[in-house]
C-alpha cells in the first residue's frame, strides 16, 4: 500500500537569513506585504525542504535546500522541484499556530494535509460549514473539549480533501462530507473518509498531538503516514504566534 511520510517543524527554528531559499522563493517573500504571511511561507518551505531533502536522500545545508524549490501549481497546490526539475514526489503543506507539517507521496498521488487546533468553534460556524450528517455528529457530543475536537477534526478533514481536489476553499465545503472510522486520536492514527459529492471517496487518516489535530487525505488508500523522525516534534508542540511580535 501507498507510503505518506511527514514531517514537523516550528517556527523557532527557522533561521533568520534567507540563504536556504531560491531565488525565487526569495522574490515571492518579497511581495508579500503582511508579517504573518511572510512568516507562514518561510516556515512552511523550512519544513517542505527537510522533508523532500530526506525523503530524496540530499543535503540539508543550506546551499542544499536552496536547490529545493516549491512552486504554486495554476491551481495553487505545492509542487516540488530540485535543481530546476520536478521532484517525483507528491506534497502537501499545512501550518497554524507556528508550527507546520509537510506531507509527501509517491509522484502521481493527489494529497493534502492539514494541522487545526482544539479550540472552540461556534455553532454558527458548523451551520454554516458542515453537512447535516456532520452537523449531527458534533452536536451530538457533550459541549466542550469533545465537542471541539470534533468540529475541528471534521474541517481539518475537509481542508485536507479539498487540497486533494485542488481548490481550497473556493469550493462549497459542504461538497465533501467526512466520515471517522474511529476515535483512537491519541494512541496512534484512526482512519477517515471523505465523500466527494461527485461520488468519489478519500481515504485518510486522523491523529492528536497535544493541542494539534493532523489529518492526511489522499486519492487512494495509503497506510498510516510515517514520520520521518522519531519522537515527532510536534508531539510537544506549544502553539504560539510569534509574528505578532515581528508588527
Amino acid at each position: 500500500m501507498t507510503v505518506v511520510r511527514w514531517l514537523a517543524r516550528g517556527m523557532r527554528e527557522v533561521p533568520e537569513a534567507d540563504d536556504w531559499l531560491s531565488p525565487a522563493e526569495v522574490a515571492r517573500l518579497s511581495t508579500l506585504r503582511f508579517a504573518k504571511r511572510r512568516s507562514e511561507l518561510r516556515l512552511a518551505r523550512w519544513t517542505a525542504k527537510h522533508l523532500i531533502a530526506r525523503t530524496l536522500a540530499l543535503g540539508t545545508d543550506r546551499e542544499a535546500l536552496a536547490l529545493i524549490e516549491i512552486r504554486p501549481a495554476p491551481t495553487g497546490a505545492p509542487r516540488a522541484f530540485h535543481a530546476g526539475a520536478p521532484a517525483a514526489l507528491a506534497v502537501s503543506m499545512t501550518d497554524r499556530a507556528d508550527w507546520a507539517v509537510c506531507a509527501a507521496g509517491p509522484a502521481g498521488l493527489a494529497l493534502g494535509c492539514d494541522l487545526e487546533l482544539v479550540e472552540p468553534r461556534t455553532d454558527a460556524f458548523v451551520r454554516d460549514w458542515f453537512t447535516a450528517r456532520e452537523r449531527d455528529v458534533v452536536f451530538g457530543a457533550e459541549p466542550g473539549e469533545a465537542r471541539h475536537v470534533l468540529a475541528n477534526l471534521i474541517w481539518s478533514a475537509k481542508e485536507s480533501a479539498l487540497k486533494v481536489l485542488q481548490t481550497g476553499l473556493r469550493r462549497d465545503t459542504r461538497s465533501v462530507e467526512v466520515e471517522l472510522g474511529g476515535s483512537a486520536g491519541t494512541a496512534g492514527w484512526a482512519g477517515l473518509r471523505v465523500r466527494v459529492q461527485e461520488g468519489t471517496v478519500f481515504p485518510g487518516w486522523w491523529r492528536r498531538y497535544g493541542d494539534f489535530l493532523l489529518t492526511c487525505v489522499a486519492d487512494a488508500g495509503h497506510r498510516p503516514p510515517e514520520c520521518v523522525e522519531e519522537p515527532p516534534s510536534l508531539a510537544t508542540a506549544v502553539p504560539s504566534h510569534t509574528w505578532f511580535t515581528e508588527l
